[in-house]
C-alpha cells in the first residue's frame, strides 16, 4: 500500500483528507471493544469497514460520528476534532446506524422532514429537500404513509434518505443493505456508487458482507478483535496475499 505523506494531502485538492483517525480505543471496563485503531480516508472515497461480527465496526462508526466517546485517541472530520465540536462534526456528516433511528407514528415525510429541521435545513428549501432525498432512496412514492405500517426494507430506505438529508460531506453507513430484499440491495448499491461518483461524498460503508464490499469499494478497512488487520485497495491486497477477498477475510478473521 502506497502511503501519501500529509504534506502531499493538503497541498492537493484533489486528494484532501476528509477522514483522520488516530490512536482511536475505546474500553468497557476489562474489555477493549475498539484498540488503536488508526487510518485516513480523502474526500471522494468509498471505502468499506470490513469484518466479522463483534469486530469493532459498529463502536467505532458511533465514536466517528460523536454518539459515543473514545477512551483514548481523536478522530478529525473534515478538519473538526469529533470529540472537542461534536455538534459542528453532524453538520458534515450522515448517519445511517445499523438500526434506522426512525418513529413509528410518523409518516415518512414528516419524519424527514423532522430531521430536516433538526439538520437546519432552511424552512423555504426543506419541502424540496424531503423529495429529494426520498427519490434518491427510493421511498419517494410512499411520504404519506406510517412508518410503523411499512415493511422493514422499506424502514432501512428511509434511514438512508434521512442520512442524506442537506448533502453531507461525509457518509457513514453501517450495514446499509440489512433487511433489503436483492432488488433493493442492487438500488442501494447503485446510489453509494452514484454517490461516490459525484466527488462530494466520501463514504465509511461498515459491513460484514464481503459481496456488498466488491461490489461498491476500491479499499478496504479490515478489523479484528478491535485491531486493524488490513488497509489496502482490494485489488492490491487480493495481489499481495494471492487469494480472494474472502480467502483474505477468513484468514484475518481468525488469525
Amino acid at each position: 500500500m502506497t502511503v501519501i505523506p500529509r504534506a502531499a494531502l493538503l497541498a492537493s485538492p484533489s486528494l484532501k483528507l476528509m477522514i483522520e483517525v488516530e490512536g482511536l480505543t475505546k474500553r468497557y471496563r476489562d474489555h477493549v471493544a475498539v484498540r488503536d485503531l488508526s487510518f485516513k480516508v480523502n474526500k471522494g472515497e468509498i471505502v468499506g469497514f470490513l469484518g466479522p461480527n463483534g469486530a469493532g465496526k459498529s463502536t467505532t462508526m458511533r465514536m466517528l460520528v460523536g454518539f459515543l466517546p473514545a477512551t483514548a485517541g481523536r478522530a478529525r472530520i473534515a478538519g473538526i476534532d469529533v470529540f472537542e465540536d461534536p455538534m459542528t462534526v453532524k453538520r458534515h456528516v450522515g448517519y445511517l446506524p445499523e438500526v434506522p433511528p426512525v418513529y413509528l407514528d410518523m409518516t415518512v415525510r414528516e419524519y424527514l422532514a423532522f430531521v430536516g429541521r433538526i439538520k437546519a435545513v432552511p424552512r423555504s428549501e426543506l419541502k424540496a429537500e424531503v423529495v429529494r432525498v426520498a427519490t434518491l432512496a427510493g421511498v419517494d412514492h410512499i411520504l404519506p404513509r406510517l412508518i410503523r405500517n411499512i415493511s422493514k426494507g422499506y424502514r432501512q430506505r428511509v434511514g438512508i434518505a434521512q442520512a442524506l438529508l442537506k448533502d453531507p460531506d461525509v457518509l457513514i453507513l453501517d450495514e446499509p443493505t440489512v433487511g433489503l430484499d436483492p432488488i433493493q440491495i442492487e438500488q442501494v448499491r447503485n446510489l453509494i456508487i452514484d454517490l461516490g461518483k459525484s466527488g462530494r461524498h466520501t463514504i465509511i460503508l461498515s459491513t460484514h458482507i464481503l459481496s456488498e464490499v466488491r461490489a461498491t469499494c476500491e479499499r478496504i478497512i479490515m478489523v479484528a478483535r478491535g485491531e486493524i488487520a488490513a488497509d489496502a485497495k482490494i485489488a492490491d491486497l487480493e495481489a499481495e496475499h494471492g487469494a480472494s477477498l474472502e480467502q483474505i477475510f477468513t484468514k484475518l478473521a481468525a488469525a
